[in-house]
């Protein structure tokens, strides 16, 4: 379902470099000690827009060229990134306009970053300037692999109130619905007297009393906000394949809200790149909890990316502690967990990982955003584990390009996803279940895939998924049910969670019966709905003689003739009502699930459609080691991640060979602390023959 134009051959390192911040005579020793170490790839050029065009019109190229003619001679190749992330200081003086804005119209002004407005028609201009010097100049030099678009798009804020802004969202709003009647109709617009009658009256969010507009309006600005930056991005992309060798790539390093983001890869982009931090995952503002995922639950924000970019690149590994001066603060890698790390984004697709930076800046902002070295540049542990991962990544050059393999899908859409954005009681839901699903198939050791759900998507691109969970789409389309309804009828499991079918694409309730527009597909209409009250014991379910836990939120279902009813309701006032019902539609089956999906109940159903240890005939692991399966062609290969300082033993039911040890493993072996295997797993026939061995 990706339209991916770039992958790369070989798994490879690179790192993020900033020549502007070091004295030239320092460049040549950097990119000798690069090599040495295993990095091939820099990239350059995201903030720099002042060294290229230090005044109005007036382009001169001698540093970068210098930086790359020395990039050429050194084997280095260079990905370089469009400096439109930082206008200079000339630009914002001259042109306040440009300056994206606060709620109240108050101006971001020059001195920080992502601060001008990308609707802006006089920004627009200097960007398309800026970026066709650049591409002219290097679009064809021998060091150049690569473009980044921009940096982190949407990344510091996916807020815009600028006049351009206000002034776009009304041509974006009367372009989609024509007319104003359209939109009122849309909006709902006769509650609180918000009835336009000009369309000069339409504006983006701005102050009220109750800090609440909208949400139908809120739910637009949303897609506007992605549409207006994909079309930024989109006229950079322009500009540099038409100056660009055919073999040059374009990306940029995402995933950020309020952004369609497999538009943004199918219509802009050739690969995507991804900015890891697994120390975010820590969740700095809370106490250690050894049972939590931690840095582990990272892999749910590279499943995402994998779901837009099946091979995708990194932009921005972490390699050391990371923080502003004035915010954030984390930890060390801890030794091992730069190499688990790295390696971790390659279990989930990345065929190249750049790390974030070469040398921690020792002024601005980024001062403790430590890179592989530190500010004295001596050689430390860090470089030292670099180069140890640059020998691993030798040992996997058969991994490159394949593909991740998932035991299930999970089903997600940008209507629900921009929805849950505004929608504080959709918020809890979503984020909430998404949390359970994810541990659950971690602890089963049952990798996902994101899956995405359009109008258009084919329902035969579902069915390379057994099962598929859909936990709560409030928002529903007639075209959507019709590819969910085809996919069940040939024999898929879809199973849905409470407040499914709630709203239409405007954001809007819908009049009928809940789930609405599923209700045919689930066989249940909801009879009473309520959060989980804090004055009664957390609500629970009987499924058979197990307890199902129905966390959060209640659907009370009341089941349609022909269909099931597997668990009911056993505390509160709807004790006895059906809480999980399945229906049979063609071959396939439907499970309407009244809660939203802790851990614990993800886990039991996922049990229940089969989904415990899929891998259970190649290996057994503790739940505390990370299992990811890639395939290529007729070749499969099995990765351990061990996320924890002690050791884990895990046990290989059939022999098979260890690439980064280099022996052939069978039965009981160690992963060290923060420790990592990949496992040629054996063919057809030699599985066969070690059945019979075993017997």
């Amino acid at each position: 379902m990706s339209n991916q134009r770039y992958q790369w051959d070989r798994l490879s390192l690179g790192v993020c470099y900033y020549p502007e911040h070091w004295p030239e005579r320092m460049w040549a020793e950097d990119l000798d000690r690069m090599k040495e170490n295993g990095i091939g790839t820099v990239r350059i050029g995201e903030f720099a827009w002042s060294k290229i065009e230090p005044v109005e019109g007036c382009f001169t190229f001698d540093f970068f060229d210098r930086f790359m003619g020395l990039c050429a001679e050194k084997g280095i190749r260079v990905i370089f990134g469009t400096p439109t992330a930082t206008p200079p200081a000339w630009l914002t003086e001259a042109h306040p306009e440009v300056l994206n804005a606060r709620m109240d119209g108050v101006l971001y002004r020059h001195g920080g970053r992502k601060h001008t407005s990308c609707n802006s028609p006089v920004y627009l201009d200097y960007c398309r300037k800026i970026v066709t010097a650049i591409a002219e100049r290097y679009g064809h030099h021998p060091a150049l692999a690569g473009w980044q678009i921009d940096n982190e798009l949407n990344c510091e804020t996916a807020d815009y109130y600028a006049e351009a802004d206000d002034e776009a969202f009304r041509v974006w709003c009367r372009e989609r619905y024509g007319s104003l009647d359209a939109l009122n109709e849309a909006w709902g617009t006769v509650f609180w007297n918000l009835t336009y009658t000009d369309w000069s009256q339409v504006h983006i969010q701005r102050p009220t009393v109750t800090n609440a507009v909208n949400p139908h309006m809120l739910l637009d600005y949303s897609r506007f906000i992605s549409d207006s930056v994909i079309r930024f991005a989109a006229l950079q992309a322009e500009i540099l394949r038409k100056h660009s060798r055919e073999d040059v790539f374009i990306t940029t390093n995402g995933l950020f809200g309020r952004l369609d983001n497999h538009r943004l890869t199918d219509e802009c982009l050739d690969v995507m790149t991804y900015d890891s931090y697994p120390n975010f995952a820590y969740g700095l503002d809370r106490a250690f909890d050894p049972k939590a995922m931690n840095d582990r639950g990272w892999s749910r924000a590279l499943t995402e990316v994998s779901s837009v970019c099946p091979h995708f690149g990194i932009m921005e590994q972490q390699s050391g502690p990371g923080g502003w001066y004035n915010r954030m603060e984390s930890s060390a890698p801890r030794p091992g967990q730069l190499s688990l790390w790295a390696l971790q984004s390659v279990a989930h697709g990345a065929d190249f990982v750049s790390f974030f930076r070469w040398r921690t800046c020792p002024f601005g902002t980024e001062i403790y955003w430590h890179g592989i070295l530190d500010y004295d540049s001596r050689t430390n542990r860090r470089l030292r584990e670099v180069k140890s991962l640059s020998g691993k990544l030798d040992r996997l050059q058969e991994l490159c390009g394949a593909d991740h393999a998932a035991a299930f899908g999970v089903l997600h859409d940008y209507d629900n996803q921009f929805d849950a954005d505004i929608d504080v009681w959709h918020r809890r839901l979503a984020q909430a279940s998404e949390e359970g699903i994810f541990e659950a198939s971690q602890r089963l050791h049952a990798p996902y895939d994101r899956v995405l759900l359009r109008d258009d998507t084919p329902a035969e691109a579902l069915l390379a998924y057994p099962v598929l969970m859909y936990p709560h789409p409030l928002i529903m389309t007639a075209e959507r049910v019709s590819i969910l309804k085809r996919y069940v009828e040939k024999g898929g499991t879809l199973i849905m969670g409470c407040r499914a079918g709630l709203k239409d694409i405007h954001g809007r309730m819908v009049t009928q019966p809940q789930p609405g527009l599923l209700r045919e597909l689930t066989g249940t209409t909801v009879e009473d709905f309520t959060f989980a009250s804090i004055a009664e014991e957390t609500p629970y379910a009987m499924l058979g003689a197990q307890r199902l836990e129905t966390p959060v939120f209640n659907d009370v279902l009341t089941a349609d003739e022909g269909t099931k009813v597997l668990a009911r309701y056993a505390s509160s006032y709807y004790a006895g009502a059906p809480a999980l019902t399945e229906k049979l539609i063609g071959e396939g089956r439907v499970l309407h699930f009244g809660a939203v999906f802790s851990r614990e109940t993800a886990r039991l159903l996922l049990s229940l459609c089969g989904l415990n240890e899929p891998f259970r005939e190649w290996i057994s692991a503790p739940e505390e080691v990370e299992l990811v399966l890639r395939r290529k062609g007729g070749q499969r290969w099995l990765i351990a991640l061990n996320y924890k300082p002690q050791r884990q033993i895990c046990r290989l039911e059939v022999p098979c060979g260890a690439l980064l040890s280099g022996e052939s493993c069978a039965g009981a072996f160690t992963l060290p602390p923060y420790g990592v295997e990949v496992f040629r797993l054996p063919g057809a026939d030699e599985l066969l023959t070690a059945r019979k061995e075993k017997l």
